[in-house]
């Protein structure tokens, strides 16, 4: 049975006496390693590390150095390890000479050189891998009989394995260096098609970008020509209007001296004929005042002047214009005071406009029924809405009803087309919006909401 030393259970010993020795320990640190279970890229990493420790000894030093190898296990520990110490007869400089000569260190997990009384021992150890398994006592027993039974080959023999190790070793790594060649070749091939994909999209993206360059002039020079155009459009709405109401209120001037009972008496067909005059000239002077109104908003003369506006005095007010416009049987007005308080900062005459505009809207649409006008405050917004029961609006026409001079095929109301539109661009004015929901043939509600108190 095995005893256990201080380096752990022994499995060989050697002795390193002459030059062949270092061949033959060589070849038992391979055999030993092997047996242990260490890969074989360790094995011979431990077997060069003895070579070169043997070869320092018998042959470097000026006096040859004999020594005892000793190969032994530790087990019980983890991981497991295999120790190799040196043990020189006598001591060695290792100040100047060992370093320098031993340059091992890098073939074992540890390695070192220690004075010992009169000799030095130097001390290797390998990590034993756990795929070995553990290693036991009876394991180990059996180890060391195989290869003290074993005999160890003549150094030719060890020479001649050597050489098929190095060959092998070249043949590895020839065949790496053919691998790295075909991929240094794919890679280059890779790079010239990543290149020439660059160079592809680098000239496609250039292409797009002149022809967004060129768009985004062709944009700006036709954002320029529309606002020339609006600017011409309004100018000459202003112009005309200007120039044709003077003459237009001269001529309802002149048909109510005409109506005048103190003028001179007109026949009934007379009087026809002078109320048709008149009634075309206030519908002309509405177009006209529609006109002028337009071309101030578009123009962004328009200023409010924002004050704390009190609804339900406005609603009151809205409420006596408006019924003077219901004049058809069979329609009922109803203005509802919203609840108090009901302040909006807003411009008064403003707001007036857009809500008397959608009531004579209602109005004119509504044979029988009722408009209703309400206001309810949600958080900070009024909404305000007027609703009737008149011949509603088909979807198709209802966002386009907010186009200037647009009407809605077939239904003929004796409107400009222009009171809606002034009304959306009054509410955008005052930080609104301004929308309608219609049901053909059942009514629509037109619905106003205003900040309660606008950003300045």
């Amino acid at each position: 049975m095995i005893e256990p030393g201080e380096n752990g259970i022994p499995l060989l010993r050697m002795a390193l006496r002459a030059e062949p020795d270092v061949f033959v320990v060589r070849q038992r640190g391979r055999e030993v390693a092997a047996a242990v279970g260490l890969e074989h890229q360790d094995q011979i990493r431990l077997a060069t590390a003895l070579s070169e420790i043997g070869r320092y000894l018998l042959v470097t030093l000026a006096v040859p150095v004999p020594a005892e190898v000793v190969f032994s296990v530790t087990i019980g520990t983890d991981p497991q390890t295999l120790v190799t110490e040196v043990v020189a007869s006598h001591s060695i400089d290792t100040d100047q000479r060992l370093p320098g000569a031993l340059a091992v260190g890098r073939l074992v997990d540890s390695f070192s050189v220690q004075p010992n009384g009169g000799s030095t021992v130097i001390r290797m150890s390998r990590r034993i891998p756990r795929s070995a398994g553990p290693l036991t006592p009876a394991h180990l027993e059996a180890v060391r009989g195989d290869l003290t039974s074993s005999a160890a080959r003549t150094p030719l023999e060890e020479m001649a394995e050597q050489n098929e190790q190095l060959l092998a070793a070249l043949e590895q790594a020839r065949a790496q260096r053919d691998e790295l060649a075909r991929l240094n070749e794919e890679l280059a091939e890779t790079n010239r098609g990543v290149l020439a994909l660059y160079t592809q999209l680098s000239e496609e993206l250039d292409e797009t970008n002149r022809g967004v360059v060129a768009l985004h002039a062709e944009l700006e020079e036709r954002s320029a020509r529309l606002r020339v155009v609006s600017e011409t459009k309004s100018r000459f709405l202003a112009n005309v209007s200007h120039e044709l109401r003077a003459p237009v209120t001269a001529v309802i001037g002149l048909t109510r001296l005409l109506a005048d009972p103190f003028s001179d008496p007109l026949t009934d067909e007379q009087k026809e004929q002078v109320e048709l005059i008149r009634s075309s000239a206030a519908d002309l002077l509405a177009l006209v005042n529609d006109l002028l109104d337009l071309g101030k908003a578009e123009s962004g003369t328009i200023e409010p002047t924002w004050s704390d506006v009190e609804l339900r005095a406005v609603f009151g007010q809205l409420r006596g214009t408006a019924r003077a416009m219901a004049t058809r049987p069979g329609i009922e007005l109803v203005v509802v005071d919203p609840k108090s308080p009901a302040v909006i900062r807003s411009d008064e005459v403003l707001l007036t406009q857009i809500l008397r505009n959608l009531l004579h809207n209602g109005l004119k649409f509504t044979e029988r029924g009722e408009v209703q006008m309400t206001a309810d405050r949600d958080g900070e917004w009024w909404t305000f809405q007027v609703s009737d029961t008149g011949i509603g609006i088909p979807p198709e026409h209802q966002e386009r009803i907010f186009e200037e001079f647009y009407q809605v095929p077939g239904k003929s109301s004796g409107g400009t087309g222009l009171g809606l539109p002034y009304a959306r661009r009054l509410a955008t004015i005052l930080g609104g919006s301004l929308g309608v929901t219609s049901v053909p043939g059942t009514g629509s509600t037109f619905t106003l909401q205003l900040p309660v108190r606008p950003e300045p």
